[in-house]
């Protein structure tokens, strides 16, 4: 399907030329959503390489993890800020979609996302989403699924009240404005099943935690994390 659309996409960019969304510079037939100098330069983790890594710390003692990765490192000014941007609030769903991919590629080659049942993206609040037109985190879940071979979930979490953007808040500000923000829907459906969460950029972690003890309090899953970027602390 892609050679096939190939020729089609060359006359297209004629007209509206495809710019890669870091540095710019004009994007080829064969390149998806980053140039290949950007690609290169992505600040990739090894997280998917091992078991116990910097994602996974984050929840230590706070709740029990089968595993977790960031695809990458996240940098005020930077190049992951950039397109992370470009996701959120410019409508650049594809961004979403080709990270989620590569970031499923790195998860498909660690034997500790194996289990993972389902794919399930964190929800935005009918507000923000109605607002934004659509749920930056589902994008990258479907990338990471198609890649990982996996079933989306969107309708395993709702959120019920609206929360405060988490940019400028403290750790504890964050735990407090994520309390109680998240439900479960058909509870019984997920019982025993092993369920990989994803979100577009762990800081605090608090509102992944806030998903998972939501789950796990009223389900018996197993929870697995990922995301396209961990900021540094």
């Amino acid at each position: 399907m892609k050679t096939t659309l190939q020729p089609f996409q060359a006359l297209l960019d004629l007209f509206y030329p495809r710019l890669c969304p870091s540095c710019g510079r004009e994007l080829a037939v064969i390149q998806e959503h980053l140039c290949v100098s950007c690609r290169i330069k992505l600040p990739l983790t090894d997280h998917h390489l091992y078991p116990e890594n910097g994602f996974t710390e984050r929840f230590w003692g706070r709740l029990p993890l089968q595993a977790g990765a960031a695809l990458v490192h996240f940098r005020k000014g930077g190049m992951v800020q950039r397109l992370i941007h470009e996701l959120k609030y410019r409508g650049r769903k594809e961004i979403g979609l080709g990270l989620g991919r590569y970031l499923g590629d790195r998860l498909a080659q660690a034997i500790w996302f194996e289990p993972v049942e389902w794919v399930a993206p964190v929800p935005l609040h009918p507000i923000k989403l109605r607002k934004r037109g659509y749920n930056q985190a589902e994008w990258i879940a479907r990338g990471v699924a198609e890649s990982l071979g996996k079933p989306l979930r969107t309708d395993v979490l709702y959120r019920p009240r609206f929360a405060e953007t988490q940019t400028r808040k403290s750790r504890m500000e964050r735990v407090l404005n994520t309390e109680s923000a998240f439900l479960v829907r058909s509870a019984a459906e997920l019982q025993g099943r092993h369920l990989l969460l994803v979100d577009d950029v762990l800081t605090t972690g608090a509102t992944l935690e806030a998903c998972a003890l939501a789950l796990q309090g009223e389900a018996q899953v197993k929870i697995s994390m990922a995301t396209v970027a961990i900021a540094d602390l």
